[in-house]
């Protein structure tokens, strides 16, 4: 049986004491982006590296440089948002513009969810409607239904 010391409630507390030691190091960007949310979107990843990062803990033989990179490229991710994000603010937009400017980032499959966050100035309402254009244009496909819509650039 492998140690698992971030299960449950441990795990949020180990991410939040992670984000106040970033804080505390000068790294800010958790007040702007969620790392607990960019954790969450691949979780499945975070336990694969946490458990290499682990394996030889009782033998003094653990290799935490699996988690440290993981933990520093969330860390980029996150740095990266922000800054989508602050040119989509900084520059007066139309929605349909700004919604536009965030689909270009976008690599693969996006939901109306990862546009909303690299939006927070724009409502709902203004980004499904600058959704619906940029479909009915061509630029973005639709696929799914209810709460399994997801786009993807064509152009």
């Amino acid at each position: 049986m492998t140690c698992e010391p971030h299960s449950d409630g441990n795990g949020r507390m180990s991410r939040l004491l992670t984000t106040l030691l970033l804080y505390r190091n000068g790294f800010y960007v958790g007040k702007y982006i969620s790392l607990e949310a960019k954790i969450a979107k691949n979780k499945d990843i975070y336990y694969d590296v946490l458990s290499q990062a682990q394996n030889g803990w009782h033998e003094g033989t653990e290799d935490a440089v699996p988690f440290i990179k993981y933990l520093l490229g969330t860390v980029l991710a996150a740095y990266k948002d922000f800054e989508d994000r602050f040119s989509l603010v900084e520059t007066k937009l139309s929605a349909l513009e700004t919604v536009r400017h965030a689909t270009m980032n976008k690599i693969g499959r996006f939901t109306k969810q990862d546009i909303r966050e690299l939006c927070p100035s724009l409502s709902i309402s203004s980004i499904e409607g600058a959704l619906r254009k940029l479909v009915a244009s061509g630029e973005l496909k639709r696929e799914g239904s209810g709460k399994n819509i997801c786009y993807y650039r064509l152009k």
